[in-house]
């Protein structure tokens, strides 16, 4: 018999083996934020309902049984994923408030920290705001969380500046967090035509000039 031949007799199953490679051992938080990191990609292409825990794990190069240990379900998955960004967002945002104690910088920061976001990580932004999952009660209850809290900040603010009553300046707060998302939206389709740094100053300098007048016009 061959050389060839014996070599090949002792080990079968690798000359078989088909597929992507599997990653090597990780610390529990590694493969976790591995893990994350595929299903983002694959939710964001093919929606929440058309991702499936096979091509995470293939996405991922792990087993299906390793994604099961650390994410029992695709749910559970996606909504780790909400929660990481949604609390990361917030953390942007309420560091750009609290960057400044001049209200005019602070619209400025917390337009141009929000506009960082989407440009830094497109497909988070994505997951969070364009999910076919956004109706789902969980998500909206998330997604309001959110809302609340960064009206509510920038509506103390606002109050403070102003002195306009708790509910008016937390409809201004509403107003001005809406702002941000639906211009950001707008620019991220723009690909890169506008940039980024002109867009959010754009914003800014909108926003400011109508919350600047309200102590003027009371």
């Amino acid at each position: 018999m061959a050389d060839g031949t014996r070599a090949n007799d002792g080990a079968p199953a690798k000359q078989e083996r088909t597929g992507s490679p599997r990653s090597p051992r990780l610390p529990r938080d590694e493969r976790r934020a591995q893990l994350l990191n595929a299903a983002l990609e694959v939710f964001v292409s093919n929606g929440f309902h058309g991702a499936a825990m096979d091509e995470i794990a293939e996405t991922a190069h792990v087993s299906k049984p390793v994604l099961y240990q650390h994410f029992p379900s695709k749910r559970e998955l996606y909504m780790a994923l909400l929660d990481s960004h949604l609390a990361t967002l917030t953390d942007l945002m309420l560091s750009a408030l609290n960057s400044t104690t001049d209200n005019k910088e602070r619209v400025k920061a917390v337009m141009r920290a929000y506009y960082r976001f989407i440009a830094d990580d497109d497909q988070a932004h994505r997951l969070v705001f364009e999910s076919d999952l956004i109706n789902d009660p969980d998500v909206s209850s998330r997604l309001e969380t959110f809302n609340k809290t960064f009206a509510d900040a920038v509506a103390h603010v606002i109050a403070e500046d102003t002195k306009l009553p708790p509910l008016e300046a937390q409809l201004l707060g509403r107003g001005l967090a809406g702002m941000a998302q639906v211009s950001a939206r707008y620019w991220l389709e723009t690909d890169g035509n506008l940039d980024l740094d002109v867009a959010s100053d754009l914003i800014y300098r909108l926003a400011w000039r109508g919350i600047s007048r309200f102590p003027k016009e009371s």
